[in-house]
C-alpha cells in the first residue's frame, strides 16, 4: 500500500498541521469504517510523541470505527500503572474521562499462556534461511489473543538504531511487543550470535527478516505510523503497512540518530535518563556506544536512580551473570535451556568478548555506577562505581583526551568513521 509521510526540514520539527494531515490522509486512504482497531503502542522506555499521533487518529476514526482499543507493547517489561499509562499517552484525568472515555487500555502479558494464541509455526527450513544459516529449528508463533478480537492492528511507534533488530519499528511491536516467549526468545539470541555491532544500526537483519516473516502469520489488517525524533524534536511521520512505513522511518533514522566519531575513546560516560528504570532497560546506554569504546577502554553506565537489574528477570541474570557471547557457546549445554532472551541480554550488556581456555577477556569494561551495590555488580560480573563519585562536568569537553560524555543515552547510536575488524569492518 502507498506509505504517507511528512518529513520536517534538518534541524526543524514537524508542525501538528503537518502530523494531523499525515493522519487523514491514512485514513482516509483506508476508511476503518466500522472496524475494531486495536493500537499497539510502546511502553514509557521510548521517546515518542504519542499523545499528538493518537489524539489525531482518535479525531479521525471515532466517527467511523466501531471501537478503537489501545495495547502497551510491553514485551517482557513490567506492566504499567493507571498513572503511568496516562504519562505515556500524554492524557490529563479530564481527558481519560472525556473524550478518550469508550478507550481501553490493555497491558500485553507475554509469559501467561492463556494470554496467548498460536498463529502457526516457522518451519526450520524457512529459519534456516532467514538466519544465513545459523540456525535450523522451528519456531513456534504466539500472539496476544486479545488482538485477535480487532479487525486492525494500528502499530504507533518511534524508530530507533536497535541492538536485536537492526532498527526498532514496525513489525517489532508484534514481535516481541505482544508476542509469545518462542519467537521472542529465539530471535533475541539470534541477535545475540550475530552481535550487537553488527546488526545495530543496519535494516535488513536476519532478526527483521524473522519478525517481518512471523506477523505475516497475523490473520488481521496491519498498519503501522512510524515516528522518527528525539526529545526535543519530531523529524518524520510515516503511515502505511508496517514494513513500508519502517521501511523509510529507518533511512531518516539512520541519518538523524547516527553519530560517526574520528576515534574510538578510552573512557565513556553513558548517562541513562529517568526512562531507564532498571538494568534491563538501561542497558541501551551501553549497546549504543560499544562500537566507539578503544579496546581495553571503560564505558560506565551512569544512573544514580536505577536500583534494579530487572524487576522480570533480575533472579536469572544474578544467577548467570553478564558474559560474552562465545562464554555461552563454549558452554553451551550448560546454559542452553535459559531463556535465550535473557542470554542474548547478557552478551549485549558485557559486549564483545573472548572465551578460551576457561578465560573470559572482554573487549571493554562495563562499570554501573547505580545505586545497585557494589557486592551485586561483581556478582553480576560487571564492575562498580560509586556514583556520588562521579561528576558528569568533570567528564564534558574532553574528547581530545580520549573521554566522552554522552548525558542522554540510550537512544542515539554512535558509530566510528572507520569500522574497525572486531566490528565487522
Amino acid at each position: 500500500m502507498e506509505t504517507y509521510q511528512s518529513v520536517a526540514g534538518e534541524g526543524a520539527s514537524l508542525t501538528d498541521e503537518a502530523v494531523g494531515s499525515v493522519v487523514a490522509e491514512f485514513v482516509s486512504s483506508v476508511g476503518f469504517t466500522g472496524k475494531k482497531i486495536l493500537c499497539v503502542v510502546p511502553d514509557s522506555t521510548r521517546t515518542a510523541p504519542l499523545g499528538q499521533l493518537f489524539a489525531h487518529f482518535h479525531q479521525e476514526v471515532s466517527g467511523r470505527a466501531s471501537q478503537i482499543d489501545v495495547m502497551i507493547a510491553l514485551g517482557t517489561h513490567p506492566p504499567m500503572s493507571e498513572e503511568a499509562i496516562l504519562k505515556r499517552m500524554e492524557w490529563s484525568l479530564e481527558d481519560r474521562e472525556g473524550r478518550f472515555k469508550d478507550v481501553k487500555v490493555l497491558n500485553h502479558s507475554w509469559d501467561d499462556p492463556s494470554s496467548l494464541e498460536t498463529l502457526g509455526t516457522i518451519p526450520a527450513s524457512e529459519i534456516r534461511s532467514l538466519s544465513g544459516g545459523l540456525f535450523s529449528m522451528d519456531v513456534e508463533v504466539q500472539l496476544n489473543r486479545l488482538a485477535l478480537d480487532y479487525d486492525c492492528l494500528v502499530v504507533m511507534g518511534p524508530v530507533f538504531p536497535h541492538e536485536v533488530v537492526g532498527f526498532s519499528g514496525g513489525n517489532k511491536y508484534f514481535f516481541p511487543g505482544i508476542g509469545g516467549p518462542e519467537i521472542l526468545n529465539f530471535f533475541h539470541w539470534l541477535g545475540a550470535v550475530v552481535t550487537n555491532p553488527m546488526i545495530i544500526g543496519n535494516k535488513w537483519t536476519p532478526v527483521r527478516k524473522v519478525v517481518d516473516r512471523a506477523a505475516a502469520l497475523i490473520p488481521k489488517e496491519r498498519y503501522a505510523f512510524c515516528m522518527v525524533g528525539d526529545s526535543k524534536r519530531y523529524a518524520g511521520l510515516f503511515a502505511g503497512s508496517p514494513e513500508g512505513a519502517w521501511d523509510r522511518a529507518s533511512d531518516l533514522s539512520a541519518h538523524l540518530h547516527i553519530e560517526y566519531k574520528d576515534k574510538a575513546f578510552n573512557q565513556v560516560l553513558s548517562q541513562a535518563p529517568p526512562m531507564y528504570d532498571e538494568l534491563w532497560v538501561a542497558g541501551k546506554c551501553m549497546y549504543k556506544l560499544e562500537p566507539i569504546v578503544a579496546e581495553g577502554g571503560e564505558l560506565i553506565i551512569y544512573a544514580p536512580h536505577l536500583s534494579e537489574v530487572s524487576e522480570v528477570h533480575g533472579e536469572l541474570i544474578r544467577e548467570i551473570g553478564y558474559h560474552c557471547r562465545d562464554y555461552f557457546l563454549e558452554q553451551w549445554e550448560k546454559f542452553k535451556d535459559y531463556p535465550w532472551g535473557v542470554l542474548a541480554h547478557s552478551t549485549h550488556v558485557h559486549g564483545i568478548g573472548r572465551y578460551e581456555d576457561g578465560i573470559e577477556t572482554p573487549r571493554v569494561r562495563v562499570t554501573l555506577a547505580t545505586q545497585i551495590p557494589e557486592k551485586e555488580c561483581r556478582q553480576i560480573n560487571l564492575g562498580y562505581r560509586d556514583p556520588e563519585s562521579i561528576c558528569p562536568q568533570d567528564f564534558q569537553n574532553r574528547e581530545e583526551d580520549g573521554i566522552l560524555y554522552v548525558p542522554k543515552a540510550g537512544e542515539q547510536l554512535f558509530h566510528l568513521k572507520e569500522r574497525p575488524d572486531w566490528a565487522g569492518g
